[in-house]
């Protein structure tokens, strides 16, 4: 593998602490989060106890202040171990991100400590039952009555909705206006009249809690919109969107690399016609352009985090990231399924369940269809 210059040995001593947490408090317990639909609460506050939550905030507001690197390597860490239900990236680095970039000092003071310790757990509700990648088409609603807002709505397909004490509602605060009338407000769980709904029940990241969130009459204070004025959550919501899709793009190039591991080990174990299924031209140059196509992948995925380190990456190179590298994902599953034959399709090897839960990725974080859209206008 070519050698990977942004992370120093510094990066690399955080990596091998994240592995070992990883390793000792959910690897062991992951199969049955998978039953229950969720993970363990516990996992969150010993997270935030270690410092694996939110690295990147501030100090002032309880974090390390470290850069997006020390975020990348907890995703991938997680990624690579095949442990889907672990919904730390969206908590870390959107959710927080959205309060540290566009909150007010209160909201900051009130809110960011708490998603650093793991005493919360964040989540965004965009997706509605009539509106996923098309966010102009949103119907939630958040009309002003005196010094609040009225929230009506529904949003479904929420990772971390289960678990979720926070959560970041977008929503019309003045319906009229299409996406100029769009709004994110700071909604807590215990608000009334907010109710989660059933834990979906999905074809892979089983161990995610992927939940539906109903608002009936949610009086939400005037203080809990994002930002300092109603009408900026289109342009909030635009401006993240990019590390987002980063950060779907270097989770999709650390579980093909993993994918690749488990299958080399495999066939070189696994015989076949007397001989180890390696022994055979097919598999060795199956595994010869998996190998390329994926080293290919990891130097774009990282170029691309130097960008964002930069502040330089653009919405349509992000875009041209999150298609590219979860359609390599998925064919590197499949390939890496084949070859472990029937065996591959059993629930119980990894690469059975990284298959699963590889499929959504081309789906969430806007579908690959609307990132070639994207890109597309850029021409």
């Amino acid at each position: 593998m070519i050698p990977r210059t942004l992370f120093d040995g510094d990066l690399e001593g955080f990596r091998d602490s994240v592995r070992k947490f990883l390793e000792a408090e959910a690897v062991p317990y992951h199969a049955q989060w998978e039953k229950d639909g969720q993970v363990s609460r516990d996992l969150w506050r010993k997270a935030g106890e270690l410092g694996f939550l939110c690295p990147t905030m501030p100090e002032q507001y309880g974090g390390v202040g470290a850069d997006f690197r020390y975020s990348a390597v907890v995703m991938e860490e997680i990624a690579r171990l095949g442990l889907t239900g672990i919904g730390f990236s969206l908590h870390s680095d959107i959710v927080a991100p959205y309060i540290l970039n566009y909150g007010t000092e209160e909201q900051k003071q009130k809110y960011i400590p708490k998603l650093v310790s793991g005493e919360m757990v964040g989540a965004i509700a965009m997706t509605e039952p009539g509106a996923g990648s098309d966010l102009q088409g949103v119907k939630t609603s958040a009309i002003k009555d005196g010094n609040d807002y009225i929230l009506n709505g529904s949003k479904t397909f929420i990772t971390n909705g289960q678990l979720a004490d926070l959560v970041i509602v977008v929503a019309k605060t003045d319906p009229k206006e299409g996406a100029k009338g769009t709004s994110l407000l700071l909604v807590e769980a215990d608000m009334p009249g907010f109710s989660k709904g059933k834990n979906l029940e999905k074809v892979g990241m089983k161990a995610q809690d992927t939940s539906e969130l109903f608002f009936q009459d949610v009086r939400v204070p005037q203080a809990n919109l994002l930002g300092q004025r109603e009408g900026m959550g289109f342009v909030q919501l635009m401006q993240e969107l990019p590390q987002e899709r980063l950060l779907v793009g270097l989770t999709a190039m650390a579980a093909c690399e993993a994918a690749l591991e488990w299958t080399i080990d495999y066939v070189k174990e696994r015989k076949a016609f007397g001989k180890p299924v390696m022994a055979f031209q097919n598999t060795r140059f199956k595994l010869a352009e998996l190998k390329a196509d994926i080293t290919a992948g990891r130097v774009f995925a990282d170029r691309c985090l130097e960008l964002h380190l930069q502040k330089k990456l653009d919405v349509p190179t992000a875009a041209m990231l999150k298609q590219w590298t979860t359609d390599l994902q998925c064919r590197v599953m499949d390939e890496c399924v084949q070859l472990h034959g029937g065996y591959g399709y059993m629930w119980e090897y990894p690469i059975a369940r990284a298959w699963a839960d590889s499929r959504v990725q081309r789906i969430y974080a806007g579908t690959n269809e609307i990132m070639k859209e994207i890109v597309a206008r850029s021409l």
